[in-house]
């Protein structure tokens, strides 16, 4: 039976960068499903200051429907959607980035719903906390102030992460484009950009939330390494991996390899959509 793909975005992004992939999956014969997790696509707060002429005094003030949102609550929305798409066969959970944690969370739980799951240079905190990777060697290489340039307010009072990816400012686009985009063209850039949501939720998760081999660990799993991505370091990336290979020594990652950097494989995403066409056929 075919299986279902369930694409889980990253910080600040939503279902919509998934389009360009699942046009390329449909193509090859592949049925697909992106997630937004709660206060993300259509339910996340896109207020009037944040339209030019942009407000900063509000934009750093106005309440946004992402507060209190927790990863148990992106949790169970993943977790919704898996049971539906069980439903119809078997299930390839897919994600990348900041949707690993939340990818990891429901495989932690509920692993019956899960067929494969997929990493895509996505977080898979096995030894520590996400925020204590930041400190890690690994991660020496990241330019944790990029998007501090741009962000909107204090977190502490709004209750979450706002970030003003309209900024006309330079030197944060360079930032952001070096981050996230830095093998695109400029207009390529910028289009992403305006994909993205200026809010995300505070809740990375805790130890409770690191992979579980009893649960996460009886799942066949691979990890997609970007080869040239700035943002999760390939060393950070190569990382999780001997983490989890070391978890469940006898389920290890299968492991794979993209050209490109953070967000590439969402804009050129015939390589990707292979990839994942090739997995399909083994799960099926």
């Amino acid at each position: 039976m075919q299986p279902t793909f369930v694409l889980v975005h990253g910080a600040f992004a939503n279902s919509f960068s998934f389009a360009p992939l699942q046009a390329e999956l449909g193509l090859l014969g592949h049925r697909s499903v992106a997630v937004d997790l709660p206060g993300h696509g259509f339910a996340a707060t896109f207020s009037r200051a944040y339209q030019a002429p942009q407000d900063p005094a509000g934009l750093a003030t106005t309440p946004g429907s992402i507060k209190g949102v927790t990863l148990a609550d992106n949790a169970a929305h993943l977790i919704g959607v898996l049971e539906r798409a069980k439903q119809n066969g078997p299930v390839i959970l897919v994600s990348h980035s900041r949707g690993g944690i939340t990818a990891t969370a429901a495989a932690n739980a509920r692993p019956d719903l899960i067929d494969r799951i997929v990493y895509v240079s996505a977080w898979c905190p096995v030894d520590l906390d996400v925020s204590a990777y930041y400190a890690e060697p690994e991660m020496a290489t990241v330019d944790a102030a990029s998007l501090a340039l741009a962000m909107a307010g204090n977190p502490a009072e709004l209750g979450l992460l706002r970030v003003n990816f309209r900024t006309a400012d330079p030197d944060a686009l360079a930032a952001f484009k070096a981050a996230f985009l830095a093998d695109a063209t400029d207009e390529q850039f910028l289009t992403f950009l305006n994909t993205l949501q200026p809010d995300e939720n505070l809740d990375a998760g805790t130890s409770d939330d690191r992979a579980q081999a009893a649960t996460w660990g009886r799942i066949p799993k691979t990890y997609v390494r970007l080869a040239d991505d700035a943002s999760l370091p390939l060393a950070l990336q190569d990382r999780l991996i001997r983490e989890g290979d070391a978890l469940t020594p006898d389920n290890p990652f299968d492991v794979r390899t993209l050209e490109g950097s953070h967000l590439k494989w969402l804009l050129d995403p015939a390589p990707a959509a292979r990839l994942l066409g090739d997995l399909a056929q083994q799960v099926g």
